[in-house]
């Protein structure tokens, strides 16, 4: 027996699963130069994301080439993740109820989630503290203010 779909227009009910948006990123991520600028509204959200990472670990100055690395890694990581919670919060079941399993995804999510954990132990937990500015730095930098207020005043 066919039964008509339950919305007015008589069409199928379509999920919005993201995958365009999704493939529109990775397509962007492939380009290394700016890839987070490329994301819009997201990407300011991941740009913000990885300014406080690298600010936890004790700003730019502090940060290695392969922490560097890490942070990128972990930045693809999270948009992924993020994208994958965002879909499978949307769904009405996690379970196929025919086999009486979890779909697949929830397991992919589930290994995404385990990188990105992985990628924050690489880093470390605790936030580091910036290094303490030089006797010479400090001294330049309160003339240069004496300068700029006698200049100004």
């Amino acid at each position: 027996m066919n039964e008509k779909p339950s919305n007015s227009t008589g069409k199928r009910p379509y999920l919005k699963h993201g995958h365009v948006a999704l493939s529109k990123a990775l397509k962007t991520i492939g380009n290394q130069d700016g890839w987070i600028e490329n994301l819009g509204d997201v990407g300011d959200a991941l740009k913000a994301w990885k300014a406080a990472i690298i600010e936890d670990l004790g700003g730019e100055s502090e940060v290695s080439a392969m922490e560097l690395s890490v942070i990128e890694l972990a930045c693809k990581t999270h948009l992924l993740w993020a994208s994958v919670d965002r879909f499978l919060l949307e769904q009405k079941s996690l379970v196929n109820k025919s086999k009486r399993q979890l779909f697949p995804i929830v397991l992919q999510r589930q290994a995404l989630a385990d990188a990105l954990s992985a990628y924050m132990k690489q880093l470390g937990m605790k936030k580091k503290s910036k290094p303490p500015t030089s006797l010479t730095d400090y001294l330049a930098t309160k003339q240069e203010g004496a300068k700029l207020d006698g200049a100004h005043g």
